[in-house]
């Protein structure tokens, strides 16, 4: 049965955060639920959005960063502006190129609606983020299948080498998948093996969403 935090009022949003490891699928997820629940039902934050801003950083220390720890993101604005969705006020989310490890001037809206899902790596992870979902879903694969998807992923989107993803997965991804993310399972609600592709999972979440809405 999936449990959820608190007793939803008519007029206040229902939270869910879908999380798992790099590559487990997640984004097809929350895809799917944006596809059967409807978009114009659902504000959907990605918690990838609020990466650190490394502009003044110098590019030497810039490489050095570890992208897979909690401190290289804006929890806090994440976290602030769930609250100002959940007061049905609209927000403005960073815009992050992944080519330049840099936030962009720019910023896209994102209005409030009845359903708000976060989805990350590691949105388990922070307490005062965790307390804020009503649902949290936790998408779950194996690891070869992961990095697979993260290579073919980092290739083709956000300009990476073959050697420097492997490099990357080897140095900070799958040790702070063991440290931080594999262990944020356990406050998962609901756990879906092999992500997108579980039709059976993700009717009963859907389903489960309809009825809260209701």
């Amino acid at each position: 049965m999936m449990r959820y935090n608190r007793t939803m009022s008519h007029n206040t949003p229902l939270v869910i955060g879908i999380a798992g490891g790099s590559g487990s699928g997640k984004t097809t997820v929350a895809q799917e639920i944006l596809n059967r629940v409807g978009a114009d039902r659902i504000a959907y934050l990605q918690h990838d959005s609020y990466y650190k801003d490394l502009t003044g950083l110098p590019p030497t220390l810039r490489r050095d960063v570890n992208f897979d720890h909690p401190d290289s993101l804006e929890t806090e604005l994440l976290i602030k502006h769930i609250a100002s969705l959940r007061d049905l006020q609209p927000v403005e989310v960073p815009i992050y190129d992944f080519s330049t490890d840099s936030r962009t001037s720019q910023t896209f809206t994102v209005a409030p609606r009845g359903v708000i899902i976060v989805e990350g790596v590691l949105i388990f992870v922070e307490a005062e983020l965790r307390k804020l979902f009503d649902v949290k879903i936790y998408v779950d694969a194996d690891a070869d299948i992961r990095f697979i998807r993260r290579l073919r992923r980092d290739i083709a989107e956000r300009g990476r080498s073959t050697e420097s993803v492997i490099k990357q997965y080897e140095a900070t991804v799958r040790p702070m998948h063991l440290e931080f993310v594999e262990p944020s399972k356990r406050y998962a609600d609901v756990i879906i093996p092999e992500g997108g592709h579980n039709k059976a999972a993700l009717d009963m979440v859907v389903a489960r969403i309809e009825t809260l809405l209701k």
